[in-house]
Formats: C-alpha cells, sequence, structure tokens
C-alpha cells in the first residue's frame, strides 16, 4: 500500500482522493443493482446534484473554518434564515428578484461577520458561537415572516434563477459549483489569507509571536463561511420551493462529514477543497441512494453519523502515526 501510495500520479491527486471516488463508485454500483437499475435514470443523477449543490456551498464554507481549528454548526439555519428573510422580501415587499439573491447573500456575510467577531475578538469558543447563531439564525426567521413558511416563484412565474440550478436536463449549477471549488482552492492553497488560515489551525500561537493578525485572518474565514452560505441558500431555492422556518439542522452534520470525509482535520491546519467536493457528492449520493431503497431519511442520518464517527477517528489515527 505504501508502494502504491508512492507513485507519482497517486501522490499528486492524493490518495485519499482516489479512495473516495473508488467508494462512490462502488455507491453507485451497489444502489443500482439494489433498485434493480431504477438507479441508472439520469433524473436520479440530477436530482442528487440539486442535493450536492446546496450542501457542497454549505461544505466549502466551513472547510474554511474548520481548517482554522474551529468548528460552525449555524450553518444549516443561517442559510434557511437566507432563504426566508430574502423570500419574504421577494414574496411580501415586492423587492426584485434580483434584489431578493443580493439579501441571501448579505444575511450570510453578516452572520459570517457575527461569527467571526465573536470568535476572534472576543475570544468565545466557536462552539458556543455557533449554537447561539444557530438559535438566533431560527429565531430570525421565523420572527421576519411571522413563522410563516415562504414559496419561491417557479419558472412559469418569472423565477429566472432557477436557470442557476439547471437548464433542461443540463446541470448549470454543477458547472457553477465546481468554479466555486476552484476558487476556493486557489484560495486557501495559493494565497497569503490561505496559508494563514491553515497556519491558525496548525499553530495559533506560534502564528500570532510570529506578528501575524491572526484576528483578522481568523475572522475572514468566518466571513467566507458566512457568505458561501448565503450562495447555498440561493441554490436550495432554485432547486426546491418552499421553505420552512425552524429547520437546517441537520445539513451542519451532512456538509462537515464531507470535510472530514475529503480530509480536513477536524484538529485544524489541515484542509481540502477538492476532498470536499467528492465528500458532498457522495454524501448526496447516499441520500439519493437511500430514497431510492426504500427507506426514509432517517436512515441517512444514521449512516451520516458513523461517517462522521469514522472519518473523524481515522484523521486521530494519521495525526498520531505523524507525531
Amino acid at each position: 500500500m505504501e508502494k502504491f501510495k508512492q507513485i507519482p500520479i497517486v501522490r499528486k491527486i492524493g490518495f485519499n482522493r482516489i479512495v473516495l471516488v473508488v467508494v462512490m463508485i462502488l455507491m453507485y454500483i451497489f444502489f443500482c443493482v439494489g433498485t434493480k437499475g431504477n438507479f441508472l435514470g439520469y433524473e436520479r443523477i440530477l436530482s442528487a446534484l440539486n442535493y450536492a449543490y446546496f450542501l457542497g456551498f454549505l461544505a466549502l464554507g466551513v472547510t474554511f473554518v474548520i481548517a482554522t481549528g474551529g468548528i460552525d454548526f449555524s450553518i444549516g439555519p443561517v442559510m434557511f434564515c437566507a432563504a426566508l428573510v430574502s423570500g419574504y422580501c421577494l414574496t411580501s415587499f415586492g423587492v426584485p428578484i434580483v434584489a431578493a439573491l443580493i439579501i441571501s447573500v448579505l444575511v450570510g456575510f453578516l452572520f459570517g461577520c457575527f461569527n467571526g467577531y465573536l470568535v476572534a475578538y472576543w475570544n468565545v469558543p466557536p462552539f458556543i458561537v455557533s449554537m447561539a447563531g444557530m438559535n438566533i439564525a431560527k429565531g430570525l426567521a421565523s420572527v421576519f415572516t411571522k413563522t410563516q413558511s415562504v414559496s419561491w416563484p417557479q419558472l412559469a412565474q418569472g423565477g429566472w434563477f432557477r436557470y442557476l440550478v439547471k437548464v433542461g436536463n443540463i446541470p448549470v449549477g454543477f458547472i457553477i459549483f465546481i468554479v466555486f471549488s476552484i476558487i476556493c482552492a486557489i484560495i486557501l492553497n495559493q494565497t497569503k489569507a490561505g496559508r494563514y488560515i491553515l497556519s491558525l489551525g496548525s499553530n495559533k500561537e506560534a502564528v500570532r509571536l510570529s506578528g501575524v493578525d491572526i484576528k483578522k485572518w481568523e475572522m475572514l474565514a468566518y466571513i467566507i463561511c458566512g457568505t458561501l452560505v448565503g450562495i447555498a441558500a440561493i441554490f436550495f431555492v432554485g432547486a426546491y420551493t418552499t421553505v420552512q422556518p425552524g429547520y437546517g439542522d441537520q445539513y451542519n452534520n451532512e456538509a462537515i462529514a464531507g470535510c472530514v470525509m475529503g480530509g480536513t482535520s477536524m484538529a485544524g491546519g489541515l484542509a481540502s477543497i477538492g476532498g470536499t467536493v467528492i465528500g458532498v457528492l457522495i454524501i448526496a449520493l447516499l441520500q439519493e441512494g437511500i430514497l431510492a431503497l426504500g427507506f426514509t431519511k432517517d436512515y441517512q442520518l444514521i449512516i451520516t453519523g458513523i461517517i462522521v464517527v469514522v472519518a473523524v477517528y481515522a484523521d486521530v489515527v494519521a495525526r498520531r502515526r505523524k507525531n
């Protein structure tokens, strides 16, 4: 196995990513056999991708936060809050669709600023901040919409934003998601901001002693996360229609599972955008496959929880061996 890992192309792609791709292929084969070929349809793939888009943006965002050694459990509720607030402005106040989409991103951005400021400048533990942010997001969405669900317009009603997800049978959302993933990978791996964010996860005190303004870069990670969460809300309403207050928690674990499965360390200092993308696709495929087999979503929650535990344990073992 060690010889295989040392093969140049394997080292370049990453052994973990190759394993994930193999797992995804095996899962697809399993679901095809389990459904007697019903999973082979292109509509199934499109359905799985619809789920992957918004979950993918959540995962991209939280990758930056986890890279610093932090965590954010508010991403799901904040996504719903952004979708509800912007959707309510659209349907009740008559703001243009473009303005509503901007409001969605702005809500995510503001939550990112709020979480990041508390963590970086007030030194509040990320876990506490994310729990507070989650409750604030739920409460704000319920108060703003008067606890009512919000339905975004369909294509026939002028909902052109749905073309961001799909045009006919062309998964436009996948192209956009990959473009954003490439941009995130460049930021994390090729820029000063990304290097400092990863360094914070490795040894924050050493970075501080070297004269770096760690508070600024730590807050930036949360701002990036919040902005991507606001974008995730756009893709959620582009794929689905109705948004209800009080939801979103389940997507936290799935997004984090995609990150950790893809090679991002919960201890910080190590992150892989490419791995996160593959991890998200596996989670989306799992969700669609579970439903295709006739099981409820509860089974996916169980499997996702197991995936998180196994992935974190594997990361702990790998770090012990390295040390």
